[in-house]
């Protein structure tokens, strides 16, 4: 529905990053690697991944304002930036599109160079980490899957400064992949998720590689972590609206 046509046409590359043993095993990092095996990974990952991009556009189309800013930070490939475009329906929106990665930048901006002709709100693509980046009139902030790679000191204050610089009755749309407090239900769920990588074609040796290569640059939280710091960083109600195994997204008001 409203996302990027590399991530739900078949225009990326299959991803086989971990189908062999490395010399070295390193730890994850979104390189031009992992660009180009991006939408195939993400889709093949996280279930219900293009269902929950095109639901966020649905949220952004009701919580957007006119002649705000709606921000997605750690956009990737800017599959939710493209559904907010394709959406949303205000007057004088600038839909900013932050992530750290030069090589997802740039090939975002082809993205965006092939899709110049079709309309939607406009997308401006900035490569800047996103503790670094204002948040100013915005009425929606999207965290796609992208808090848990911020380091667990610093998420906090991410998500005041974001709080901040949300207009009155914005929104935060988050996502996440949880941990579960209780042990047995956290090897339930991570089980669970195993299947659904097996089930899209991901091999055992595939599966403990991605495992080991994300180990530590993606820190999960709890779900009462998640409900806490929200209210701490001032916003008012949180609710949840998906879950697909080990992964949820929350929208929280300001």
């Amino acid at each position: 529905m409203w996302a990027s046509k590399y991530e739900h046409q078949g225009m990326s590359i299959k991803d086989r990053l971990f189908e062999a043993p490395a010399i070295e095993p390193s730890d994850f990092v979104f390189d031009d690697r992992v660009v180009r095996v991006f939408p195939d990974m993400i889709n093949r990952s996280v279930p219900g991944y293009g269902q929950i991009v095109a639901m966020l556009g649905l949220l952004s189309r009701r919580y957007a304002q006119d002649h705000s800013r709606l921000y997605d930070l750690g956009c990737s490939l800017g599959a939710v930036a493209l559904a907010m475009s394709q959406a949303v329906r205000t007057k004088g929106t600038e839909i900013i599109a932050v992530d750290n990665s030069p090589a997802m930048i740039v090939r975002l901006g082809e993205v965006l160079a092939d899709r110049s002709a079709t309309g939607g709100i406009p997308i401006r693509a900035v490569c800047q980490d996103i503790l670094d980046c204002p948040v100013e009139n915005a009425s929606i902030v999207a965290l796609n899957f992208t808090l848990q790679f911020v380091d667990r000191g610093s998420r906090l204050f991410l998500l005041r400064r974001i709080a901040e610089g949300l207009r009155p009755g914005g929104v935060l749309l988050l996502s996440e992949k949880l941990r579960f407090e209780s042990a047995a239900e956290q090897r339930l769920q991570t089980d669970w998720h195993h299947d659904f990588k097996r089930a899209q074609g991901y091999s055992e040796l595939e599966i403990a590689r991605k495992r080991d290569a994300l180990e530590k640059v993606m820190q999960p939280d709890s779900m009462r972590q998640h409900r806490r710091r929200l209210k701490d960083a001032g916003f008012n109600r949180v609710c949840q609206w998906y879950q697909g195994f080990n992964f949820v997204s929350l929208i929280a008001f300001r």
